[in-house]
């Protein structure tokens, strides 16, 4: 399916933004994460919630983040290729990340010496990036949409990302 903007055909794109935040809660040292997912800068469905499992690194925390998206990718994909409407589910969804040591674990199979105490469960992103469901790169962070779903920001920022993802007010709908 194609969209027109001003006389330009441009096709509907499903674009992912991971981001964690690193043993923010002060009780038991959990983690928060949060993703979004936007067809054609549009939020379609997103999530912000604790993590299940102590982190030991930010990487570890950003790394559990992409794996609970990829699980979502992974079904989304399936969802919209059933649908048939948007053609360019057939490629891989972009998930953005702005840790590169989680997208080098999400990249690269094999074990890495600082990473044998993750869990295998959250292994799966690989698969999925294997398979060529997603594929993962780096986002800078002040580019990362995911941002508000994780932490505390400055209203201009939070603002900002809000707009980029297209949530707005029920009364401007009116």
């Amino acid at each position: 399916m194609f969209l027109i903007y001003g006389g330009m055909e441009e096709e509907l794109t499903v674009r992912c933004y991971t981001d964690a935040s690193f043993q923010t809660d002060r009780d038991d040292s959990r983690s928060q994460s949060g993703y979004v997912f936007t067809l054609n800068g549009g939020a379609i469905t997103w999530r912000s919630s604790k993590q299940s499992v102590v982190a030991q690194s930010t990487t570890e925390s950003e790394y559990i983040t992409a794996s609970e998206a990829a699980k979502e990718a992974a079904w989304m994909k399936k969802f919209m290729t059933d649908l048939g409407v948007v053609l360019s589910i057939r490629k891989p969804i972009e998930t953005l990340c702005d840790n590169t040591g989680a997208i080098a674990q999400a990249k690269e199979p094999r074990s890495h010496h600082r990473s044998k105490h993750i869990l295998r469960q959250f292994h799966y992103i690989r698969e999925v990036v294997e398979r060529g469901d997603i594929k993962i790169d780096k986002i800078h962070t002040d580019q990362n949409l995911a941002d508000p779903f994780t932490k505390p920001m400055p209203l201009s920022k939070h603002e900002e990302h809000v707009e980029k993802i297209g949530l707005r007010f029920a009364s401007d709908w009116i």
